[in-house]
């Protein structure tokens, strides 16, 4: 039978890699974005190997969100899969110096978005006593690193929020797991810095950081075990990387 996914921050980084990877494994596609122009080129790419509904809305938008969600056609509204992927980091200041606007934008994405995102769906997988739910955190939900305090506090929110889905879902047969990569080269620094490309690209220098496309080719493993078997929380860093302030950079 052919599985639909719904995957959120799909128009860059590990959700375009993890689409990608599934249209590839002809799995139905909904990709949902904040930017038309780049969900219709995936439309358009992605489409050639599997069905493809796009989703434009910010799911920091809750009516934006539902109303979104409630608009997919009949043919993709049996969702299988979720990919809680939104996210974003917002500066990085110390507390004292933090940027209240910086401290929303995080906390209204990767917290109340993926919550709103998860509401709109998990009620349609209760009825039918299955659905799989990814929720991609980070390292930095697992540890808090100088400057970090807010995105972590967030990250942390998002681990918390997986455990407590894996507890209360449990009585429906729904399988609900966390990725949690490390440092993964993507539009991510770019976003915090601000635009400032050469401060983001400094962050993956001297060492080979982890690819959208590595983090994709788990979360596809994941999804794809017996149902019997639900991998419950995954850590994922490169190799030069041993937590988040220790990273053996070369010259």
């Amino acid at each position: 039978m052919t599985k639909t996914a719904l995957i959120t921050g799909a128009t860059s980084g590990i959700g375009r890699a993890t689409a990608a990877l599934f249209a590839t494994n002809g799995i139905k596609l909904i990709l949902c974005g904040r930017r038309q122009d780049r969900l219709d080129a995936l439309q358009s790419e992605l489409g050639q190997q599997t069905e493809v509904h796009v989703l434009n809305f910010d799911v920091r938008d809750r009516k934006a969100v539902f109303a979104g969600i409630k608009s997919v056609p009949k043919s993709f509204s049996s969702i299988d899969i979720l990919i809680n992927n939104a996210g974003n980091a917002h500066g990085l200041d110390p507390i004292d110096k933090g940027n209240m606007d910086d401290w929303d934008a995080m906390l209204d994405i990767n917290v109340k978005g993926l919550l709103y995102v998860s509401k709109a769906i998990i009620p349609k997988m209760v009825e039918r006593g299955m659905g799989h739910i990814i929720n991609i955190g980070s390292t930095a939900g697992k540890e808090v690193y100088p400057k970090g305090n807010v995105y972590c506090a967030s990250k942390h929110a998002v681990d918390a929020i997986n455990q407590g889905m894996r507890i209360d879902l449990n009585p429906y047969g729904i399988r609900v797991g966390a990725v949690n990569p490390g440092l993964v080269e993507t539009e991510f620094s770019n976003v915090r810095f601000k635009g400032d490309e050469a401060r983001a690209h400094g962050v993956y220098q001297g060492f080979e950081p982890l690819r959208p496309e590595d983090i994709a080719d788990i979360i596809y493993f994941v999804v794809t075990r017996p149902q019997h078997v639900n991998i419950a929380d995954l850590i994922v860093m490169p190799t030069a990387q041993a937590s988040s302030t220790i990273l053996n950079r070369k010259p």
